[in-house]
């Protein structure tokens, strides 16, 4: 994969205050730059995702990590809307949540999340979850931003 020097754009939609500092420890530690967005509930997401309610400046993220159980507008709602709207539907959507509910996982990929990831309980674990994800879906995933990005050069 070619070096690229642009910052790849991460949100992480999540509630849980430690679940949200290891996730940032472990983005700090990544080899790649990446600029980690953070919302704490649903309606905020949303906002940010669409551009609304002072968010119109907002980078389009090039992945979603998404928590399930959220104040407000639920992960399930949340994936349901960027999966329904032809301008952000591409942006994969990795659902990053502590559920192990056999009817979590069917429905976040009958809303067409593009993985499903539990939280392990230890934070050791947790980090190296962080770390492969990252690894994968930047490193080695070919992201449609990237490719909005060359047509566009």
């Amino acid at each position: 994969m070619e070096d690229n020097p642009r910052l790849a754009e991460i949100l992480l939609i999540e509630d849980n205050e430690g679940d949200i500092e290891l996730t940032k420890e472990a983005f700090e530690e990544a080899k790649f730059r990446n600029n980690l967005h953070i919302k704490m509930d649903g309606d905020e997401a949303l906002d940010y995702l669409f551009k609304r309610n002072g968010n119109e400046d907002a980078a389009t993220p090039d992945i979603v990590l998404l928590d399930l159980n959220l104040p407000g507008t639920d992960g399930r709602e949340v994936l349901e809307a960027i999966k329904e709207n032809s301008q952000i539907r591409r942006i994969p959507v990795i659902v990053l949540t502590s559920s192990q509910a056999d009817k979590d996982v069917l429905e976040s990929y009958d809303l067409h999340a593009n993985c499903y990831i539990v939280k392990p309980v230890s934070a050791v674990k947790f980090m190296k979850v962080v770390r492969h994800v990252e690894n994968f879906w930047v490193d080695i995933v070919c992201l449609p931003s990237a490719v909005y990005q060359r047509e566009s050069s």
